[in-house]
């Protein structure tokens, strides 16, 4: 199966954890690379990074080298929404997701959506997760957990401003605890 390589690694500043690869990701090996997805826009924006970047192989090379923020998904089956994932994926993805980021030891975790942080602690830690935004009171091996709205085109419940919003919080937190 073709999917998205993992950009994990140790002495990561933040883990961006997705719910699983669109087949336009996958087809430019870069995350979140569909034109409509709002990832790229909202990363630009947030303070995250001191540079504007476009999707591409070169811009996910900086955000791991020079940015030192790490990518991977909860299911790495590429799909063209959610609808099309099953249990299974989610029981396989969350265990494989827990191997992989054992040991690693980021300042943080960042679930894009509810839904890859619900399923990886139903899957993985047989735990039911606080609803909220932001700042989560569980940790993955000690290592806090933020999340916030996936950007998919799909989320309409969330504008632009909306996701740069929260992802600004994630990014001053991330200053303050530097």
């Amino acid at each position: 199966m073709s999917t998205l390589p993992d950009l994990l690694g140790p002495g990561l500043r933040l883990i961006s954890v997705g719910l699983n690869p669109s087949p336009a990701s996958v087809a430019s090996q870069v995350y979140f690379a569909h034109p409509r997805n709002r990832f790229w826009p909202m990363l630009n924006a947030s303070g995250l990074t001191n540079e504007a970047l476009a999707p591409s192989v070169e811009s996910m090379r900086r955000l791991f080298e020079v940015h030192r923020i790490g990518f991977t998904d909860l299911v790495k089956r590429p799909t063209p929404g959610v609808a099309q994932l099953r249990a299974a994926d989610y029981r396989e993805g969350a265990a494989a997701l827990r191997m992989r980021l054992q040991g690693l030891a980021p300042r943080a975790i960042w679930f894009q959506g509810r839904t890859p942080w619900t399923q990886y602690l139903r899957h993985a830690e047989g735990a039911a997760p606080a609803a909220g935004w932001g700042l989560q009171p569980q940790t993955l091996d000690g290592v806090p957990v933020w999340v916030t709205p996936n950007p998919s085109p799909a989320n309409a419940a969330f504008s632009l401003d909306d996701l740069i919003a929260r992802l600004r919080m994630l990014a001053g937190w991330l200053e303050r605890i530097a």
